[in-house]
Parts: structure tokens; C-alpha cells; sequence
């Protein structure tokens, strides 16, 4: 009979496998990989989560409201985790540069940041196009914080009253300007909300921040700021800027003797929002355990009084919620910002 070509025949010589056969064949079960069977004792990734440092992107510069609710924020989650919060300001375009910062790190819970209503509710409208997706590119864990925004103007300024500020816009169109934190912010949409309203001209003057649009307004170079009450709220107090109304659906309790816009302007409602967002993909026990240590830290006594202190809500959601709460401003404020004829290309 022939062999057939490329075929061995193996002829063993005994029949018992030779010691060095048996070792081999040991061995190479033994690197061969079991398969199907549960990975029993193995703990699932992030269950231990935070391990380490957390590093938190603030969309905003320092000294801002935004910084300072971020920074009261983080120092709790660092007291109850045992682990350090670490803030980082990577501002610019109304938030969106912070936010794309986001969304673009190592999904691993160990880098979140501040998500809110202006790069996540208020840009996909704005915006002609932006580097990220606010629906898709996102892991919402919680809210943190609301707040309504405060007006204010430059102490120059012959307004008292929001009737006086408005019979004086509608007197001088395109003579005053307002300063905002940025293309897309709360400040900004309130600027437009009261040109609208109002039906006169009023310059807008962005900034990288709501810290250099207070340094311009008490500087003279703008007239009026909407932003939000935290960072302007002291100043107003020390008397070196004049506070007329917030924008809230109430009134405030950090300034109560305040009125809102819509008693003047009915309709006129603009509250700010900040949620703790980290890229799309994370662990779900990352999401759960970063969830019940946030509610931890925004349910803290401490924690709410201080933040009351400057005029913001702590404000815990579930992921689910914030989630579908972040949606539901999308489509609340879109047709107001189209109205409004605000549109970045």
C-alpha cells in the first residue's frame, strides 16, 4: 500500500507513551484554556472602584461658580472614599472643549467631570457641528447641583430696577453690551432671552468663564451679566456690582429679597444645571458604586448647606434619571435658542 504524500505514520515502540511524551502532553493540557467554565472568585472589574486618584475635568476656569461647587463636591467624595478628587479646568467654547475632553478618556471611572446644561442641552442646538455626541458619547452618573442665575449690572449704570434696565435697553439699542461665560451658556441663552423679550439690540461680549466676565463688568467694559449666582452673588453683597433679579421659576433662598425676571417678563425662565458625566463604556459597578457615593456626598448635611450658602440645590439623581433628564432640556430648549436666531457655525 502506498503512503500517501505529507502523511507520518507513527509507529509507537512500546505501549506505554515515553516520559517525555506524557510530560508533553501534561503540559500542553495545561496551557490549553478551559472554556465555558465560570471564573469563579475572580472579582468583576470596578467593584473596588475608586482604587486611586480620580481626576475631575471642571468645563469652566477657576473661580467661577462652577469651580467652586466642583471643588465642594470633590473634596466630599475624597473624605468619604478615602481616595483623592482631583480638579482640572480644561475650559473653552462655552464648555464643549472640557466636555470633548471627557468623552475622549479612558472609559475606567477614574476620569469624570462636570457635565451641564450648556455643552449638553443647549450646544446640539447652537451648534453646527461639535467634536462630540451629547446623547451618545456619555456615562451620566448623577446630577449635582441647580441653580437659578443672578442679573446684575455695573454700578455706572443709571438701572435700579429690571423696568428701569428694560426702558433703558429699549431706549438705547446696541448702546450696552452683556458679558456671558461663553457661546452656549446659561448666561448667554439669558442674554438672548432678554433681547428677545425685551425687542431691543444688546451686545453680547463672550468670555472664557464667568471669573473674566465679572473682572469686565466691574472693570465698565460690559454693562450686565446673567450669570450664575454663586460667582456674583459675594460681589453683589460687597456692593462693588448691583444685583436686580434672578431667573429662577422662584425666588431664591440665598438672596430672597430678590425678585425673578418672569415678575417683570412673564415667561422669563433660565435655570442653570451641573451632573457628574464620565465617558461612554464605563463598568456598570463603576456607574453603581460612583451613584451611591454621590448620593452619599449630595445627601451630606454639610454638603447641601454649602452649597445652599451659594445659592445652588444639591440635586442627586439616579443615572436613568439624569439620563433622560438631560434629553428632556434638549428638546425644551431648542426651539427657544432657534427663536432666538443664536447659531455658531
Amino acid at each position: 500500500m502506498r503512503r500517501p504524500q505529507g502523511h507520518t505514520i507513527l509507529k509507537p515502540t512500546s505501549g506505554r507513551l515515553s516520559r517525555r511524551a506524557t510530560l508533553g502532553v501534561i503540559v500542553g493540557g495545561l496551557a490549553t484554556p478551559i472554556v465555558g467554565l465560570p471564573k469563579q472568585g475572580r472579582a468583576q472589574p470596578g467593584t473596588d472602584w475608586p482604587n486611586r486618584s480620580v481626576r475631575y475635568i471642571n468645563i469652566f476656569p477657576p473661580g467661577g461658580a462652577t469651580d467652586t461647587l466642583s471643588r465642594l463636591y470633590c473634596a466630599k467624595m475624597s473624605e468619604i472614599t478615602g481616595q483623592q478628587f482631583v480638579v482640572e479646568n480644561r475650559s473653552g467654547s462655552g464648555g464643549n472643549v472640557g466636555v470633548d475632553a471627557i468623552a475622549k478618556s479612558q472609559p475606567d471611572g477614574y476620569t469624570i467631570g462636570l457635565g451641564s446644561i450648556a455643552p449638553h442641552a443647549i450646544a446640539p442646538t447652537l451648534y453646527a457641528s461639535l467634536p462630540f455626541n451629547a446623547a451618545h458619547d456619555f456615562t451620566f452618573i448623577s446630577g449635582l447641583w441647580q441653580l437659578p442665575n443672578l442679573l446684575v449690572v455695573n454700578n455706572d449704570l443709571p438701572a435700579r430696577s429690571v423696568p428701569e434696565l428694560i426702558a433703558l435697553l429699549k431706549a438705547n439699542p446696541g448702546k450696552y453690551a452683556y458679558g456671558s461665560s461663553g457661546i452656549g451658556t446659561t448666561p448667554h441663552l439669558s442674554g438672548e432671552l432678554l433681547k428677545q423679550m425685551v425687542g431691543s439690540d444688546i451686545l453680547h461680549v463672550p468670555y472664557r468663564g464667568g471669573a473674566p466676565a465679572l473682572l469686565d463688568l466691574l472693570a465698565g467694559r460690559v454693562h450686565l451679566i446673567m450669570d450664575n449666582i454663586p460667582g456674583l452673588l459675594p460681589t453683589a453683597r460687597e456692593g462693588r456690582i448691583r444685583a436686580l433679579a434672578v431667573t429662577g421659576p422662584q425666588r431664591s433662598a440665598a438672596a430672597p429679597e430678590l425678585p425673578t425676571m418672569s415678575e417683570f417678563l412673564p415667561g422669563f425662565e433660565i435655570t442653570s444645571w451641573g451632573a457628574v458625566c464620565s465617558p461612554a463604556g464605563i463598568p456598570e459597578p463603576v456607574v453603581k458604586r460612583h451613584s451611591a457615593f454621590a448620593k452619599q456626598a449630595l445627601e451630606s448635611p454639610d454638603l447641601v448647606r454649602s452649597f445652599q450658602e451659594l445659592g445652588a440645590k444639591s440635586w442627586w439623581t439616579t443615572p436613568e434619571e439624569i439620563t433622560a433628564f438631560r434629553a428632556s432640556e434638549e428638546a425644551r430648549l431648542a426651539p427657544l435658542i432657534r427663536a432666538s436666531g443664536a447659531r455658531v457655525e
